[in-house]
Order: structure tokens, then C-alpha cells, then sequence
């Protein structure tokens, strides 16, 4: 299907705004379904949030035939089907955990073209042998493509199957998609799937939404504690290195009193099953987990994500940061960051596939992790783009490091590695430096040597914050292969003899630190925070008797869009961003109701809500002067003076509105067959008479009817 007709080009924004509930387009979103319904191949590159599966779902609705989606996620398969089902959507999926009649029953809906999307791990693919074929199939969408190539962050072996699909089917369209792929990544995907000619869109990988923040790996816990305390009822992700580091946090968090949970791969399957699940619909508020958890989870109300332990490649980081603010609203990443973290990830990946790319990658990260400037520069800098100006949502833009002259500092360092014959690592340096009294300092006879306490002055965390400064500007190396010995450099002498100068970065004394100003919350409406708190418990009900996620009633997004608009029917309600037509009609009765119950409790104190707007008309105010003073919208004040007129009140309504308007209103009644809502009147008239001016000539001709 191409499409080059305007009427083809508005039918993708009808279902938009029908089955998802938007009115307009991400960035490279209608592009990129432009050209998969034009029959050609795909690969995007879009980051986590940023509305990848809008690219194949939606022209899904419009292929005569089914969509296979290839995804790794067996265990989120369910939750991503019944995303669809809640907007209207036919899909199944197809994986292991099923029976042979369920199976059976999918691959003959398949046959008959009753599924729009077929979701089914690679694994599953042989068993599907009879559906995958042209006569069945329309397109094929292969998420969490860089899974394919082993360059990539996350290779699976089971990914290298796919390229036969564009052999054995070269009419059918192939959309590879991914958050995260290099150049040499994208290149053997489009290799391996056998698309080298595929339309390569990559979206930009900046995630504003979300504030980036690094800290010394000092008291994690503790900080952690701190960090959730202020952020109540927030859902959020730590991320652990090892599986016995989830389960400690998880179990000092819940000693705090926080519903934590801990995830990773050695816990039994249902109970792994569950905290996944549990946290999906909820029921709990934060999970500790291996890099195992999260992948393809479309939850969209996490808040937050917490890195325990620095992540070994700065895709995987963002790919984990991506899990957070989804739907756009203000999120928060910190990431602790320590050496030892480093040199542990350097033992891992000591051996393995391609041990030099992913060594390469890690210092990517720790180059990250230790900028001195905006952190979002370097983050999209590693994916090919470049940012202007400095974000101004990173620890770094908002509150810039401090520079010292450090020369002596480093003399100091270094010729403390110098006296040590460079043979030790970080942390006896800095016992040296200490004068530290301990059974290795003792042992080895290290008290003796000229510079030892000769920084006694500077804590043991800030020496670690002077020495992984020094290691950073090339001053000092760390011997990864000599037991993580520190070595003098070029430019060591430099410092030790011809007194070259060295700049420092002030350690960041968290307590003390300088607050950043917060930005005011916007509240539109008296009370509205009450309001988002009901729609919420609302929405948590709804979810609760169907049984499915809260965020696939509603998003948090759409519920803020909702306590702003204050929307009370249905043409309102269906102008709200995330409200379409299959979901005005499943859920928007009982939303309206309760915005209309919470806006007659507001004005129960002041009286007759429509009488309040009558005595401030008496006065002479205006109605946008009414809509200040009621706090509400001036489309509101206007449908009470169309009330009051209709109930005989004294309105002069044809201020409003001018005769020639009327009669055009006049005649779209008779030729739209009386609809009873406005949207009709407004689409008919090509959006050149407003709403209210639409309703204000309705009352008046029904009233002379």
C-alpha cells in the first residue's frame, strides 16, 4: 500500500487519533510509516520512549494481512498485546508459555487475516513455518534489532536466524528497530536481515525529560534512602552488578519501609515473574535488579532510575535510562560511580567475544561518568550528535565544578606512586598519603617512605576524587594487568620537575551543595493536584477490575492533560492528548463524572455553580474576566451562559456570535443530520468557527425552535 493520495495520508491520522489518541506525529514517526506502507524496508534507531512501536503498529491497521513482530521478550509478550487490546487493537502473541489449543487457534486467525499483530520470539519462528509466508503476512517488525549483531550490547545467537525471512519473502517489508546502535551496529544489522537498501531513520537520541546525574559511590545506600524519600509514591528502577546486591537494598529499603522488591535471573521463575509483574501494575513501587529486568517493559510512570554500579557500555546506560519518563514528564538517572566498579567490569569482560571493542565501550562510560561538562554533550556525542548548548538538566550544568590550582596535590600523588615503585594500587596510594596505620601499610614498611602522610589534610574521598582526576588528564595510568597498579606517565615529570600546572575539580560535598533553584510546579487550576489524585485512584480501579496495567487505561501524561482541561464531554474529553475515540467510549463516562463531581464539590461552598456565573454576567464582567475569577475554562463559562439562556436567564447571547455565523450553523444542522456532539460543526467548517461560538448558535436556534 503506498500512500499517495491525501485522503490515504489522512487515514493514518484518523487512526492515530482513534486507536493511540494523539492528533499529531513524533519526530520521523509519519516518515518512517509513509514509507513501510510504500512496501520499502526500514531500520530505526529510536531511543526508549521516543514511540517505536507507533511504526509498525499503526500501519498494521491498514495492511490487509498480519504484522509479525520478532521480539526476545517472552515474559512481556502479554502486557504488550493487552496495550493493544485496551486500544482497540486485535493481537496475540505466540511463545512457549501457551498450550497447543491456544497455539492452534492463533495460527488459524492468522491464516484468516482476524490478527492485525502477531507478536513471537525468534525461538517460536520454526513452529510458525505454515503463517510465515507471503500470503499471510503483510510486514515483519524485528524489535531490539541490535540483539542481531554480536558489535552490539545485547547480542543473542537466536537473533541470527532472521536474515531468511527477506530470502524466502522478498515482497514483504522488514522494520528492524532499536533504542541503541552504533554506525558498525547498524551496518551488520542491515547486513544480517538482508535490507542493505532499508530507509534509515535515526531519531534524535536527546531525552530532555530526563535529569542526568553522577555521584561519588560514597554511602550508597544511604544515599539511595535519601534520593527515594523525597520522591513518594514514584515508581523507580536501582540497578545492581551483582544478583547479591539486589537482595541487600531491596532488604534495607524495605526495613525503611519502601515496597522494594529484588529481580535478577537466580530467583525461582514465578517469584521473578512476579515482582515484574507486580511492579508493571503497581502493587509495587521499586524494583533492585540485574540489567536482566526492564527490557521492552512499556510501563510509563517510572519516575526514576538508579545505577548502583556503573553500567559497562554507555548504550546499556542509556538504553536503562530510557526506562524512566516515557511519557515525557520530568524524570531523574543517578548513577554512582567508583573505580572499583571499573576495574570488576574489566574482569568481566577479560576473555570474552570482542574484548577490545567492549573494553573501549567501557571507557566510554567512565569518560562519561567523570566529564566535568554537560553530561547530555557527552551522552549524545558517543551517538553521533551534537547539542549546541549546554542541556542545563545535568548535575553539571547545574551546578558547574569548582577548579582549584591542584599542582601540589598531584606532586604529592605522584611521587608518592614514584616512592611506591609503581606497584600499588589506588587505595594504598592514599593510605600512604594518609599516613594510614594499617597491617599492609606496617607490613610492607611503607610508614618509612618521605611522602608518607604528607596528606593527612585531604579525606580518604577526596584523595579518590584528586587521584581519578589525575588517572583521567593522563597524568598517571592504572596497569589493569599488574593488579591494578598505578604508573607514571610522560606527563608525570612534567609535574614532578618543571612544575607544570594541573587544574582540579572541587569534590562535590553533597550536603553542602549549593541547592539548584526549583522551578515553581505549574498549577493551572485551584486544587488540581487533588484532582490528578483522583483520577489516578480512578484509573488504578479501572485497571484493577480488568486486569491490566494502570498505565494502559491512561498514562500519568494524559491524567495531568485531563486535570488542566477539566474536560466534561465528550468533544473536550476527546481533545485531550492520549484520549481516541476507543477509549472516550471504554473509559470517558466515568473520568467526566468524576471531573464534574470534583468540580461541584469545588463550587459547593460557593453555590450554584451556573448561578455564580449568572450574578459575575449580571455584574458586566467579561467572560474571560468570569473564567479568572471561577478559576475555570472560558469554554465552561460559556456553556453555563448557553445554559442559563436555554433555562430563560436574561443572556444576551448574540454578542457572541454574529448573524451570518447562525445561519451557517443553521444549515451544517441540517446537513450533518443534527450530530449531537460540536467536533462534526467544527470539522465541517474547516476549524474557522470556534467551539464556543459553534454551541452559543445551537442554544440560540434550538431556542427559537
Amino acid at each position: 500500500m503506498s500512500i499517495s493520495h491525501p485522503e490515504e495520508a489522512s487515514s493514518i491520522f484518523a487512526i492515530l487519533k482513534k486507536h493511540f489518541g494523539y492528533d499529531s506525529f513524533r519526530a520521523n514517526q509519519q516518515e518512517i510509516i509513509e514509507s513501510l506502507l510504500s512496501g520499502k524496508d526500514n531500520l530505526v534507531i529510536m531511543p526508549t520512549g521516543g514511540g517505536k512501536s507507533m511504526c509498525f503498529q499503526l500501519p498494521a491497521l491498514l495492511f490487509p494481512k498480519t504484522t509479525l513482530v520478532v521480539s526476545p521478550l517472552i515474559a512481556l509478550m502479554k502486557d504488550q498485546v493487552d496495550g493493544l487490546k485496551a486500544n482497540g487493537i486485535s493481537a496475540a502473541y505466540y511463545n512457549s508459555s501457551q498450550g497447543e489449543k491456544e497455539q492452534q487457534e492463533t495460527i488459524q486467525k492468522v491464516a484468516k487475516s482476524e490478527i492485525k499483530l502477531l507478536y513471537a520470539a525468534p525461538e517460536s519462528l520454526s513452529s510458525l513455518f505454515n503463517v510465515i509466508k507471503e500470503e499471510y503476512l503483510s510486514c515483519i517488525a524485528i524489535d531490539e534489532a541490535h540483539c542481531i549483531s554480536s558489535w552490539g550490547h545485547d547480542f543473542r545467537p537466536s537473533y541470527q536466524q532472521l536474515g531468511y525471512l527477506k530470502k524466502t519473502m522478498p515482497s514483504i517489508p522488514i522494520i528492524a528497530l532499536t533504542a541503541t546502535a552504533d554506525k558498525t551496529t547498524r551496518e551488520d544489522i542491515l547486513n544480517q536481515l538482508n535490507i542493505t537498501d532499508a530507509k534509515q531513520s535515526i531519531t534524535s537520541f536527546d531525552r530532555a525529560n530526563i535529569t542526568l546525574e553522577v555521584r561519588a559511590a560514597d554511602k550508597r545506600v544511604s544515599q539511595i534512602i535519601s534520593f527515594i524519600k523525597k520522591r513518594k509514591d514514584e515508581s523507580g528502577i536501582i540497578y545492581c552488578l551483582s544478583r547479591k546486591n539486589t537482595e541487600q537494598i531491596a532488604e534495607k529499603l524495605q526495613a525503611e519501609g519502601f515496597n522494594a522488591k529484588a529481580y535478577h535471573a537466580g530467583l525461582p521463575a514465578e517469584e521473578r515473574s512476579k515482582a515484574q509483574e507486580d511492579f508493571i501494575y503497581d502493587r509495587t513501587q521499586i524494583v533492585c535488579a540485574t540489567i536482566a529486568f526492564g527490557m521492552g517493559i512499556d510501563k510509563s510512570n517510572v519516575r526514576w532510575v538508579i545505577h548502583h554500579n556503573m553500567p559497562k557500555n554507555i548504550e546499556g546506560y542509556y538504553q536503562e535510562i530510557g526506562r524512566a519518563g516515557r511519557d515525557g514528564l520530568p524524570s531523574h538517572a543517578l548513577l554512582f560511580h567508583t573505580y572499583a566498579d571499573v576495574i570488576q567490569l574489566r574482569k568481566f569482560l577479560e576473555g570474552t567475544a570482542n574484548e577490545e571493542v567492549q573494553l573501549a565501550k567501557l571507557d566510554r562510560m567512565k569518560q562519561f561518568a567523570d566529564a566535568n561538562t554537560c553530561r547530555r554533550k557527552v551522552l549524545l556525542t558517543y551517538f553521533g550528535e551534537s547539542l549546541e548548548k549546554d542541556c542545563g538538566n545535568c548535575d553539571t550544568c547545574k551546578n558547574p565544578p569548582q577548579f582549584i590550582d591542584g599542582t601540589i596535590i598531584a606532586q604529592k600523588a605522584l611521587s608518592t606512586i614514584a616512592r611506591l615503585k609503581q606497584a600499588e594500587a589506588i587505595g594504598v596510594i592514599t593510605d600512604v598519603l594518609r599516613g594510614s596505620q594499617n597491617a599492609l601499610i606496617r607490613d610492607k614498611g611503607y610508614a618509612n617512605i618521605k611522602t608518607y602522610g604528607i596528606g593527612k589534610d585531604i579525606s580518604w574521598k577526596d584523595w579518590q576524587h584528586y587521584l581519578i582526576q589525575l588517572i583521567n588528564q593522563g597524568y598517571c595510568e592504572i596497569a589493569f594487568h599488574r593488579n591494578n597498579a598505578l604508573q607514571l606517565t610522560e606527563l608525570s615529570n612534567k609535574v614532578l620537575f618543571n612544575g607544570f600546572k594541573v587544574n582540579l575539580s572541587k569534590p562535590i560535598d553533597l550536603s553542602a551543595a549549593p541547592k539548584t533553584v526549583k522551578e515553581k510546579k505549574k498549577i493551572d487550576k485551584v486544587g488540581s493536584e487533588e484532582l490528578f489524585e483522583r483520577l489516578r485512584k480512578l484509573r488504578a480501579s479501572i485497571a484493577s477490575e480488568e486486569g491490566i496495567p494502570a498505565y494502559l487505561v491512561f498514562s500519568d501524561a494524559t491524567l495531568k492533560a485531563m486535570e488542566v482541561a477539566r474536560p466534561v464531554s465528550a468533544d473536550d474529553f476527546l481533545e485531550v492528548s492520549g484520549v481516541g475515540q476507543y477509549k472516550l467510549q471504554q473509559y470517558g463516562e466515568e473520568f467526566m463524572n468524576e471531573i464534574l463531581a470534583f468540580q461541584n464539590e469545588k463550587h459547593k461552598m460557593q453555590g450554584d455553580t451556573f448561578k455564580l456565573t449568572l450574578s459575575l454576567y449580571q455584574e458586566g464582567l467579561s467572560v474571560e474576566e468570569m473564567a479568572i475569577k471561577r478559576d475555570l475554562k472560558e469554554a465552561t463559562i460559556y456553556s453555563h451562559l448557553a445554559k442559563l439562556y436555554a433555562d430563560g436567564h436574561p443572556i444576551d447571547l448574540k454578542k457572541f456570535v454574529t448573524q451570518d455565523e447562525i445561519e451557517s450553523v443553521r444549515k451544517a444542522k441540517i446537513t450533518l443530520e443534527n450530530p449531537p456532539a460540536l467536533k462534526p460543526y467544527f470539522e465541517h467548517f474547516e476549524e474557522k468557527i470556534a467551539y464556543h461560538k459553534i454551541r452559543v448558535a445551537l442554544t440560540l436556534i434550538d431556542k427559537e425552535s
